[in-house]
């Protein structure tokens, strides 16, 4: 072998430049030509070569030299197609489309009888061409002569004794006895008379009976001699006929291979197959109308396994590629586009399906959208991330703004199928803008699908995006009418637990859920509990590892060390209004301004910021007396907002606005809290807050500190009652002197300077409203008020 493939070579340096490079060698049968493998040079694509040593069979020249001059010249799909030739004195070689030996596939009796119907079916229209058309002689038919092609079709070669009669030379005549194995095929004419007698016989004659014998052949898997021809038993039975008139011992009554070709035609004929219908069909299926294209697309998922694989990839596909580009074969014809491109290569696919793909989405055709975002999870592995990014996405995205709602749909489903192919640019940017907007559709199951493709891609979004857009999207499906839009966000939140911190689950999505709990359906509360439950334990596990209490801050401490004194429930009061009445004490002491001396004339000590200062008492009578003559209330100014408690019944998920999108994707966090904090909105009017004081409050049986304070105060004049959250009453412009528990209005500062529980006379403007940082500090210090009723 190593021998033969060095003497080709050195043969080849020799001679003219061949652009081929041999491979393996082939078997076939008896034959003047060697047959290798091979390559293209060029591009290293696959082909066969046929080579002829001239110095070896120096007397089958003529057979060599008929059979390249009649390839070059004869061009018919049914013939091997030839891509280069090169004779020189010692050698002929002859290239050809890579080629499979017919006679291989005979002796092992692996072809069907579809599949050799089909085979049939070709080689007759080749030879009814050159019969006819051509006006020749074959003179070779079988099996050696014919071989599959790279789309699976049978070509017919051996082309060595092709010969026109009306050629004065004619080889088929002179040389037809050296053909090899001429003997075992001859005609029965032919063994009487000799070769010469084809001349006064139809054209036909030789071909047809050769016919016959392949027919024989190949339903048998082999063919001895003319003594077995009258064994029919492996021959289809509608096919008996026809197969006796071809190997009719009289020339004259011999049927013909066209005549074979058009009975076989015929309604009811034994060329009526699916396989050979969609193989004559298929070359016009964009000429179709919609009934007989779905008919043939049809019979084609029937005959899909009798089809060589390498027929749909070459003859098949390039059709339906063209049908669903420009012949309007939708949905259906690209089914069946995928079907096939499952089973090619990724060169393949690349090279074939690919560019159309990319063509296809930019088509406006709304059906055609559908059909390739339905198809592209068959699609995608084949499909490199550069095209998804550069070039499919980017048509793909109309889709999301697209008039037609199964257009929407279908585009935000198609998401989870192309997210892994797109660059973290796009999925933080592009896609959230626009799953932001299918968030808001009209339609409640698009609404609902965009839930669950965020649930289903969170993982792919970056760590600083997901946080605040899943949890204003899921907050915002919570809300939703829809009843599986609500339970679409309870199970995207239950998935993505672990991808929120502890603070986020406690202070934005638990005070979301929580509304769940009472929803109008079963199935939405059922699904809180669970989803409440998972969130709950993920804080539980957290605040498991927190101390009992914080230790205060060391910039607190005194000079000496000391820390300041904590102010919390008296040790020897346990109840709820023994803390309330201490907390209340020290919250009224703070107002007085001043900070007393201790009794053991020791400089104070500093106390935490949030401590109130204790209340400056009168010491000539000790006692309850005391007590209460010290915690007079000076009204401030109108000015100072009352702390109002929110409504319950309010909706808090309408304070964030969901149709701008989710909170902004580059908004600072910060500023968007303090856009959206329910607590910065101003105070009611004056009168609608002397409206709300003329409510009655049921005290509960708890001390009326208000009456008490009032009374001690020395005031008698009509006042009304605090509501929760002891909201102040005005005060006059100018506030009260030397007042021992006046509390400092919003803006004043206390004086800590002097031993005297005295205040400095503050003058406050009656309209105007304080700062906002103020009025917020302001309202912390007071929260202890409100809390404790």
């Amino acid at each position: 072998m190593d021998f033969i493939k060095s003497a080709v070579a050195s043969a080849i340096s020799k001679g003219p430049a061949f652009g081929y490079t041999f491979g393996d060698r082939v078997d076939i049968d008896e034959s003047i030509w060697t047959l290798y493998n091979g390559t293209k040079r060029e591009d290293g694509s696959k082909c066969s070569i046929f080579s002829f040593d001239i110095t070896a069979n120096k007397s089958r020249l003529p057979l060599a030299r008929n059979a390249l001059r009649k390839l070059r010249t004869l061009r018919h799909p049914g013939v091997v197609k030839v891509l280069d030739t090169v004779e020189t004195e010692t050698y002929i070689y002859i290239a050809t489309e890579r080629l499979t030996p017919l006679s291989w596939h005979v002796k092992r009796k692996s072809l069907t009888e579809e599949t050799i119907k089909w085979g049939l079916h070709n080689i007759a229209k080749t030879l009814k061409f050159i019969n006819a058309d051509a006006t020749s002689i074959h003179g070779c038919i079988r099996p050696a002569s014919i071989y599959f092609g790279e789309s699976g079709e049978w070509k017919l070669g051996g082309f060595e004794a092709l010969s026109s009669m009306k050629e004065d030379d004619a080889v088929l005549p002179t040389y037809g006895s050296i053909i090899p194995d001429s003997n075992r095929y001859m005609a029965p004419e032919v063994s009487k008379g000799g070769w010469e007698v084809i001349r006064q016989n139809p054209i036909h004659v030789v071909d047809a009976y050769n016919f016959g014998v392949l027919i024989f052949e190949t339903f048998n898997g082999g063919f001895l001699g003319s003594d077995q021809l009258g064994q029919m038993k492996s021959i289809p039975p509608s096919m008996h006929q026809v197969y006796k008139r071809l190997l009719n011992p009289s020339p004259k009554a011999r049927m013909s291979v066209g005549q074979l070709l058009d009975q076989g035609r015929r309604i009811g004929g034994f060329f009526q197959t699916p396989l050979i219908q969609v193989t004559e069909d298929i070359e016009s299926l964009g000429l179709k109308g919609d009934t007989e294209r779905d008919d043939l697309l049809g019979k084609l998922d029937e005959v899909a396994d009798d089809f060589p694989a390498e027929f749909f990839k070459l003859k098949v596909l390039p059709e339906l590629l063209k049908s669903v580009e420009f012949g309007g074969g939708g949905a259906k014809v690209f089914g069946t586009v995928m079907k096939i491109g499952a089973k090619l290569s990724d060169e393949e696919y690349d090279s074939q399906i690919t560019p159309v793909v990319v063509r296809l989405f930019s088509n406006p055709d709304r059906g055609i959208r559908v059909c390739l975002l339905d198809n592209l999870p068959l699609m995608i592995d084949h499909l490199p991330q550069k095209i998804v990014n550069d070039k499919i996405f980017p048509q793909m995205v109309t889709g999301f703004t697209d008039l037609a709602p199964v257009v929407r749909e279908q585009t935000v489903k198609a998401v989870l199928t192309v997210v892994p192919k797109l660059s973290d640019r796009i999925v933080n940017g592009e896609l959230l803008r626009y799953l932001a907007k299918t968030a808001n559709d009209e339609q409640p199951g698009i609404r609902t699908n965009t839930t669950i493709c965020l649930g289903k891609i969170a993982r792919n979004m970056g760590a600083n995006t997901r946080g605040k857009v899943l949890a204003a999207a899921f907050a915002r499906s919570l809300r939703d009418p829809f009843i599986h839009a609500r339970s679409a966000a309870l199970q995207a939140l239950a998935a993505t637990s672990d991808l929120f911190t502890e603070d986020d689950c406690a202070s934005r999505l638990l005070p979301a859920l929580c509304p769940s709990l009472i929803d109008k359906e079963k199935v939405v509360r059922e699904l809180a509990q669970k989803t409440l439950d998972i969130y709950v334990a993920r804080i539980r596990k957290l605040t498991q590892a927190y101390p009992d209490t914080v230790p205060p801050s060391p910039a607190l401490n005194t000079a000496g060390g000391n820390p300041a004194p904590r102010m919390g429930t008296p040790a020897n009061d346990t109840s709820w209004a023994g803390w309330a009445i201490s907390s209340f004490t020290n919250k009224l002491a703070a107002a007085s301004g001043e900070i007393q001396s201790g009794s053991n004339g020791q400089a104070p000590q500093p106390r935490p910021s949030s401590v109130p200062p204790p209340t400056a008492l009168k010491a000539d009578k000790p006692g309850p007396s005391n007590l209460k003559s010290g915690m007079t209330l000076t009204k401030h100014s109108a000015s100072i907002p009352a702390i109002v408690s929110p409504d319950p019944a309010a909706d808090f998920g309408e304070i964030e606005d969901f149709d701008d999108g989710w909170g902004g994707f580059g908004e600072d966090d910060t500023n968007k809290q303090e856009e959206d904090d329910p607590w910065d909105e101003p105070a009611p009017s004056a009168s609608k807050s002397s409206a709300a004081g003329t409510k009655s409050y049921d005290d509960q049986g708890e001390p009326d500190f208000a009456g008490w304070l009032a009374a001690q105060s020395g005031r008698k004049a009509k006042k009304s009652p605090l509501p929760k959250g002891l909201t102040k009453s005005t005060v006059p412009k100018t506030a009260i002197a030397k007042t021992p528990s006046t509390r400092p209005a919003v803006g004043a500062r206390a004086n800590t300077t002097g031993s005297t529980a005295t205040t400095k006379k503050v003058v406050v403007p009656a309209k105007k409203v304080a700062p906002k940082a103020e009025m917020k500090s302001n309202e912390e210090e007071e929260d202890g008020w409100g809390d404790a009723w």
